[in-house]
């Protein structure tokens, strides 16, 4: 039985359910919002979809019980509202956000949940990081989207740039995922070519190639007033290679032992979640990147107010 539970049902969450059940990837699914009108909403919405589908998924809500043997939990709680006065500020979202964890964290634990946590609430980093506090889950158990949906922004510029599919672009955005992420260009090959050759031989500008991977949310953003496909395919895929053991390398936002935060940097993902992190050699200036990027997690992390 394969069983998850997503929390947290605005733009983002909604789409992560949807995709869940008219994939057949679920067995079981246990919806959470704070507004009950729309939990049954959901679960009434996505029971009308599985008519028409080959695969059943058993929908409940609002069921902290149901968690105990709960595989999987996507978490997507938040206030999408707290970033239109205040675009780019990640500690805008933070002071909303990390209310929820707090309310929400000690009844995961409560429920005695033992299985993996995918996290994409902003700021990643620093809520992964709060959620594996307030859950007492071992580290590798509870993790987040990160830089996953940064590095498809990545490889999309790039392979539009070349004209080529973005599954022939290889590397990683790493850091946070947020203002200070970044293309670790060293990591950066397109059909196995170094992008460092490409560049010169094409004339291309990378720091360009950087600005529109960096911006790429934004520009959802500002259109839309909210970004929701790309992270949920995002999360629903690292849940499925859960399910799968398929030991895939990603770029989540995991914990790192010698910062002492969760940030985006490449792991193996499996069915224990974090199997390990891929250690990765960067040149001084991307370390020197990373650090800026860690410290900005660091320092977020430290406004909550239970660290303060």
């Amino acid at each position: 039985m394969r069983k998850m539970a997503v929390i947290g049902l605005g733009h983002v969450g909604r789409e992560v359910g949807y995709t869940i059940v008219t994939k057949g990837i679920a067995d079981d699914l246990t919806l959470f919002d704070k507004s009950d009108k729309i939990a049954k909403a959901e679960q009434l919405d996505l029971q009308d979809a599985q008519g028409q589908l080959t695969t059943h998924t058993n929908v409940a809500i609002q069921d902290y019980a149901q968690l105990q043997d709960t595989d999987v939990i996507i978490f997507s709680a938040g206030d999408i509202t707290a970033l239109y006065d205040h675009a780019g500020d990640r500690l805008a979202e933070l002071r909303v956000t990390s209310k929820i964890v707090e309310e929400v964290g000690p009844k995961i634990k409560a429920s005695g949940f033992n299985g993996i946590i995918i996290d994409i609430t902003n700021p990643c980093d620093v809520i992964t990081t709060y959620l594996q506090d307030l859950t007492g889950l071992p580290k590798k158990q509870v993790f987040g989207t990160g830089t996953a949906l940064d590095t498809l922004r990545m490889k999309r510029a790039v392979g539009e740039k070349l004209n080529v599919e973005l599954t022939n672009v290889a590397g990683f955005n790493l850091g946070e995922h947020g203002e200070t992420q970044f293309t670790a260009w060293s990591t950066v090959t397109v059909g196995g070519k170094p992008i460092s050759v490409l560049a010169k031989e094409r004339n291309l500008d990378v720091n360009q190639l950087s600005e529109d991977a960096r911006l790429g949310g934004w520009y959802i953003f500002n259109g839309k007033r909210y970004t929701s496909y790309g992270i949920a395919t995002a999360a629903v895929t690292l849940a499925e290679a859960v399910f799968s053991d398929a030991r895939v390398i990603r770029p989540v936002s995991n914990w790192n032992e010698e910062l002492g935060i969760c940030i985006g940097q490449p792991a193996i993902v499996g069915r224990e979640g974090i199997v390990a992190t891929y250690p990765i050699t960067l040149p001084a200036d991307e370390q020197a990147l990373f650090q800026k990027s860690a410290d900005t997690i660091k320092h977020n992390y430290g406004t909550l107010p239970s660290k303060s």
